[in-house]
């Protein structure tokens, strides 16, 4: 990441060192606490209701970091928290402690972070498409190479695909995840087969953009999704052995 990007985050990288690191490139966070970090809005410097600063000092080294990179480290570090009430209907969670290192609440209001933090759910939406959309929930290989190949292999298509999904965004005037990434795979099938009839690359290319960008994603920001499972098991005992062995 570069200076004065921001990284939006659960709180499984909202450690100390995690933010030091960050903040050392110059890179600005927004991220949920912790839950074993305690939470106490009546200490720390003021800045509004659930919105105080707070000074986080540095905790011992550990094992994975190097003397020299400790010793680069300030020895605390001012971070703002923010508490976020959730109040839409069919939301597991109804409080959250947002921390970020953008302390200015003049220009960076609790409401905005909020909002901006609420844009971290994309991250499991892409993760949804790799894994359920791309089938890479269930690899097919067994070899350890084999099984990293197929890895690496449904990556790189898919950031080809975001890729083409950015662009033809672009050309529409739209937000790149305003785009469905399904919408986007059936259109390139079916766009396939047009490539072996003579269209040229360039009328083909458009064609594919400016179909992809007419698959727009509904804007469904309180969308409630029960968790269960739709398919049922089979009766049937697990696979423990060769198949041969099953046929004798």
């Amino acid at each position: 990441m570069q200076k004065d990007e921001v990284a939006l985050s659960d709180r499984y990288l909202s450690g100390w060192f995690d933010l030091a690191l960050l903040h050392q490139r110059g890179v600005h966070v927004v991220m949920r606490k912790h839950q074993a970090r305690a939470t106490d809005f009546r200490r720390g410097r003021r800045l509004g209701r659930d919105d105080h600063l707070v000074v986080w000092k540095k905790p011992q080294r550990p094992d994975w970091m190097s003397r020299e990179d400790y010793a680069a480290l300030p020895d605390s570090l001012t971070v703002r928290e923010v508490r976020v009430r959730v109040e839409n209907c069919g939301f597991r969670t109804k409080e959250i402690v947002v921390v970020t290192t953008l302390c200015d609440a003049k220009d960076y209001p609790a409401s905005e972070l909020a909002v901006l933090y609420r844009r971290r759910w994309q991250a499991e939406l892409n993760l949804r498409s790799l894994k359920t959309v791309m089938q890479m929930d269930h690899l097919r290989c067994e070899e350890p190479d084999r099984v990293r190949n197929e890895f690496f292999m449904h990556l790189l298509a898919y950031n080809l695909i975001r890729q083409v999904m950015a662009v033809a965004a672009a050309k529409a005037g739209r937000e790149p995840w305003a785009v469905s990434f399904t919408g986007t795979l059936q259109t390139r099938n079916r766009f396939l087969p047009l490539l072996h009839g003579g269209i040229s690359t360039d009328v083909w290319c458009e064609a594919l953009l400016d179909a992809i960008a007419a698959h727009e994603v509904g804007n469904r920001p309180d969308r409630n999704e029960p968790r269960v499972r739709k398919r049922r098991p089979k009766q049937y005992p697990l696979m423990t052995r060769p198949r041969n062995d099953y046929k004798k």
